[in-house]
């Protein structure tokens, strides 16, 4: 989505030819969405990303844009917490392919939060058109909507067969703790509300 606060909004990838770039998640990354997520001792600089979340509802692969929302099954959101101390290896040049590390980084256990429940797709229409909003500890961090997306739901297509069953996170907006110098505790409070779909929070610890 877009650019970090503090940061300028990159060249758009679309005029350069770019495709929508990936990372993987391991399913013991997923969490209820009232997660306690255990942060104390893993890392110095947790942070949140409120996402949509697209639930694929049939098999997928080589699907045309035009048809691509046709196969998910539903929407939900995603708490995508990200170890931002966790992602570069120390003692490893900034050039080098081995420089980042992206299970410490995205991958640990409930770094995931799903919920609160998958909305069918039907109810939802445009997923392009969703307002979504975080707060920490009750302090509104990231307010911005789905049509702000970098690319669209359709154009993200994975290079890879879906099944029914795989999630697919979009991004998330300006307002990342990264781009403040904000970085989660324990104790801290997570909330996050898309529209049409409801909320969820989770309490670091």
């Amino acid at each position: 989505m877009a650019a970090r606060d503090g940061r300028p909004r990159p060249p758009d990838p679309h005029t350069l030819g770019l495709k929508a770039w990936h990372f993987i998640k391991a399913s013991r990354a997923l969490a209820d969405p009232g997660t306690r997520v255990k942060i104390s001792g893993y890392c110095q600089q947790m942070d949140w990303e409120v996402e949509l979340a697209a639930v694929i509802g049939r098999v997928a692969k080589d699907v045309p844009q035009d048809k691509a929302l046709g196969y998910v099954a539903g929407y939900t959101i995603a708490n995508d917490l990200s170890a931002r101390d966790r992602g570069r290896r120390a003692n490893m040049p900034d050039a080098s392919p081995f420089k980042w590390d992206w299970t410490k980084h995205k991958t640990f256990d409930g770094s995931c939060p799903l919920g609160p429940w998958i909305v069918p797709a039907s109810d939802i229409g445009d997923p392009q058109k969703l307002g979504l909003k975080l707060w920490v500890n009750g302090v509104l961090k990231q307010d911005s909507n789905t049509s702000e997306m970098i690319f669209t739901l359709a154009q993200l297509s994975a290079g890879m067969t879906l099944h029914p069953g795989d999630v697919i996170l979009t991004g998330t907006p300006a307002g990342v703790g990264a781009g403040r110098g904000e970085f989660l505790k324990a104790g801290d409070a997570v909330k996050l509300w898309i529209e049409k779909i409801g909320e969820i929070e989770n309490r670091m610890v």
